[in-house]
């Protein structure tokens, strides 16, 4: 018998990634600390776009989409993660404008159903030169529609 991969569960949008949470990220109680939430979510966000080519690699003219900054981060904590090991953020669109957009995420188990954090993050695109808002480039808006979560 041959032992086969474990396979992504289906999501109805958006993707899941996984991350690791390591011994050293857990405080003080033995709980994730709340910093690392944002820091996980961030690493999912910046693999997910790397594996579309979007990523910095020293020299921001040439970043395109991948310069961009945070306007906003709201995050509501709902299960602690005790334990190191790995687990998954869950990442999709709630909207997609001309130079921003909006991302829901969740750290949650591996296999996407515990959830323990979740919470949106506001991006915008950004010149290299002016520092001001830019829009997206068409690549970055095609694959952005597929992450974009149903409305209703």
């Amino acid at each position: 018998m041959t032992a086969e991969a474990p396979t992504a569960p289906a999501l109805p949008y958006g993707q899941l990634i996984p991350v690791a949470v390591h011994f050293d990220d857990l405080d003080a109680l033995g709980l994730l600390h709340n910093a690392r939430y944002p820091l996980l979510v961030e690493r999912a966000w910046t693999e997910l776009w790397n594996g579309h080519g979007v990523r910095f690699d020293g020299d921001w003219a040439a970043a395109g989409d991948a310069c961009n900054a945070v306007r906003e981060l709201a995050i509501g904590y709902e299960e602690p993660v005790t334990r190191p090991g790995t687990y998954a953020v869950h990442l999709w669109l709630e909207r997609l404008g001309t130079t921003g957009l909006t991302y829901g995420f969740r750290l949650c188990s591996a296999d996407g159903t515990t959830t323990y954090a979740r919470g949106t993050r506001v991006l915008v695109r950004l010149d290299a030169v002016t520092m001001r808002p830019a829009p997206w480039s068409e690549a970055f808006r095609t694959v952005g529609r597929e992450l974009l979560r149903p409305s209703g």
